[in-house]
């Protein structure tokens, strides 16, 4: 609920249809393995009515806190594993945007992302928001974009950011580390698409000289206080490198603000 409450503030101002989603298979086939077929389907059909009836509930809570009439909100119970109704949904349902909650199965406040939202992101070729457990800061001053400005951008997606910048009247701060102060032709060509696409918002450029972009950028969200984080995954990319457990707390990225990751992955 409070993934779902923050993504409603974020998009107050646009028309927006929410889908509450939630996929039980895993949990069906987990707690059936010595049953019987007949028994197996009476479980499932148990869970998925309990399913409705909880998803049902959030989305009364949803339209209780805010009945905005930009809103349209419905809900999808569906048996199916997590990764594959949400990528089928994505293309299915031109989906803007997945938000998750995220806490980690430990509860670790350390752990960026939970095993859940790693799948999604890694294989769901959408966008995803991953807002933290407990977070509860719904102004949006500043956003950093961390960029080295050889990944391509795709125009949808920078128009998302923008929009959520546009809304807030936020800075976009991109931060660009790199051993080199040069540019080349296509860094160049990829940052003035950049700049064409955000000229509407407020945005600032800067450039560090090194090769630490753990620290460069938990370093940047402290000083200027950032309120949501965005990324863009690729092959080969610094985010990839993220999508691996072990590489994220061995990196040492530990994101407690809200994290939007682009997707620079044929859809």
């Amino acid at each position: 609920m409070n993934a779902i409450r923050y993504t409603m503030e974020l998009f107050k101002y646009d028309r927006s249809e929410f889908i509450v989603m939630h996929t039980y298979a895993d949990e069906v086939y987990e707690y059936t393995k010595e049953l019987s077929r007949d028994l197996f389907e009476k479980y499932k059909e148990k869970v998925m009515q309990r399913t409705d009836k909880a998803l049902k509930k959030i989305v009364a809570k949803m339209l209780e806190r805010s009945p905005n009439p930009r809103h349209k909100y419905e809900y999808r119970s569906v048996f199916g594993s997590l990764v594959d109704v949400a990528n089928d949904l994505a293309d299915k349902e031109n989906i803007g945007i997945i938000v998750m909650g995220t806490k980690g199965k430990t509860d670790d406040r350390d752990i960026t992302f939970g095993s859940q939202t790693l799948q999604v992101i890694k294989y769901v070729k959408c966008p995803v928001l991953a807002v933290p457990q407990g977070y509860e800061n719904e102004k949006i001053d500043n956003i950093l974009f961390p960029t080295d400005y050889f990944i391509p951008y795709k125009r949808r997606e920078l128009k998302l950011v923008s929009t959520i910048a546009r809304n807030f009247g936020a800075q976009l701060n991109f931060l660009h580390i790199s051993k080199s102060e040069k540019l080349f032709h296509r860094q160049m060509d990829n940052k003035n698409f950049l700049d064409y696409c955000m000229e509407q918002n407020q945005c600032v450029h800067t450039n560090i000289i090194g090769d630490d972009l753990t620290s460069t950028i938990n370093n940047h969200i402290e000083e200027f206080s950032i309120d949501i984080l965005v990324m863009v995954n690729s092959r080969h990319s610094y985010m990839e490198s993220l999508l691996n457990r072990s590489t994220i707390e061995k990196i040492g990225l530990h994101v407690k603000i809200p994290f939007l990751i682009l997707q620079n992955l044929p859809r």
